[in-house]
C-alpha cells in the first residue's frame, strides 16, 4: 500500500492508495481521528490521486474507502469554522464541488466501500460515486440543519441519487437513516454484513474490470450526461454514442465471440 501525502511534513499519510489487483486501485482516506474528515489538504491528495488515475491505463475502477471506525464525517468543521474570510470559504466549497465532479466524470467506475458513517461531504461522496456497497450497520445523514448550516452543496449529489422526497427527508430532518433504509433510498445498491463488505466491493469491481475498459468509460459518460436532456435530446444523443460504439473493435470482437461462444479478447479500443 502506497502511501499519499499532500507534502511531506505531515505526520501521517491522508491518503493511502493500494493495488487489489484486476486493475481495482483502492483509495483510503486515512483521518481515522477525524473520522476522515475532508480538509482541504486531503481534498487536494484525493483529487491530484483521481486526475492522475484518469490518465492510467492500468486503472479499471476505483474504490474509495474510510480507515478507523467510518467512511467520512463530512467538512472538518475546525477549519470551516478557522475561515473567517469569505473567499477562503468559496474556496473551499469550490474545491469540494470539483472533487465531487471529479468523480462523476471519471473514466473509470468508482465504487463507494462504506463503514460506520458517512455524513455530510462524506454522503455527498458516497452519492457522487457510480455504485456504493455499505456494511449493513452503515449510517448516513445530512445533518447540516442540526448544526444551522443546510446541507447545500451534498443536496446536489443527494437530489441527483435519490428520489425527491427522500432527499428532502434527510435535508430537513438531519437525522441518521440505516443501511437498508439508505438502500431502499437508492442511496446505495446494497448492504452486506461487515465482515463480507471487502469481498462484496471486490466482486462488484472484478465484474466491471472484465469487460472493455474502453466501452465502460463511453458508457459511463452518456449515462451522465443524458440524465441532463429531455427524453427525445437523450434518445438522439445515446443512438449517435451507440453508432459510435458499433465502430470500436471491442464491440466487433464481443459480438464475434458471443456468436462463437468464446471469450472476448478486449484490447480497451
Amino acid at each position: 500500500m502506497n502511501a499519499v501525502t499532500a507534502s511531506e511534513t505531515e505526520q501521517a499519510p491522508m491518503l493511502l492508495r493500494a493495488d487489489a489487483g484486476d486493475g481495482i486501485v483502492v483509495l483510503t482516506l486515512n483521518r481515522p481521528a477525524a473520522f476522515n474528515a475532508l480538509s482541504s489538504d486531503l481534498m487536494t491528495v484525493l483529487q491530484d490521486e483521481l486526475d492522475a488515475l484518469a490518465g492510467d491505463p492500468a486503472a479499471r475502477a476505483i474504490v474509495i474507502e474510510g480507515a478507523g471506525r467510518g467512511f467520512c464525517a463530512g467538512h472538518d468543521l475546525k477549519e470551516v469554522r478557522a475561515l473567517s474570510d469569505i473567499d477562503a470559504r468559496k474556496t473551499l466549497m469550490a474545491q469540494c464541488c470539483r472533487l465531487m465532479e471529479t468523480v462523476v466524470n471519471h473514466p473509470r467506475p468508482v465504487i463507494a466501500k462504506v463503514h460506520g458513517i458517512a455524513t455530510a461531504a462524506g454522503c455527498q461522496l458516497v452519492a457522487s460515486c457510480d455504485l456504493a456497497i455499505a456494511a449493513s450497520d452503515a449510517r448516513f445523514a445530512t445533518p447540516g440543519v442540526n448544526i444551522g448550516l443546510f446541507c447545500h452543496t451534498p443536496m446536489v449529489a443527494l437530489g441527483r441519487s435519490v428520489a425527491r422526497k427522500h432527499a428532502m427527508e434527510m435535508l430537513l430532518t438531519g437525522e441518521m437513516v440505516d443501511a437498508e433504509t439508505a438502500a431502499g433510498f437508492g442511496l446505495i445498491n446494497r448492504h452486506v454484513p461487515a465482515a463480507d463488505l471487502h469481498a462484496a466491493v471486490l466482486d462488484m469491481a472484478r465484474k466491471i474490470t472484465s469487460k472493455s475498459s474502453y466501452v465502460v468509460k463511453i458508457g459511463k459518460q452518456a449515462f451522465y450526461r443524458q440524465l441532463e436532456m429531455n427524453l427525445s435530446d437523450a434518445y438522439a444523443y445515446a443512438s449517435e454514442v451507440m453508432v459510435e460504439n458499433m465502430l470500436a473493435r471491442d464491440a466487433e470482437e464481443g459480438i464475434s465471440a458471443f456468436i462463437e461462444k468464446r471469450a472476448p479478447a478486449w484490447r480497451d479500443e
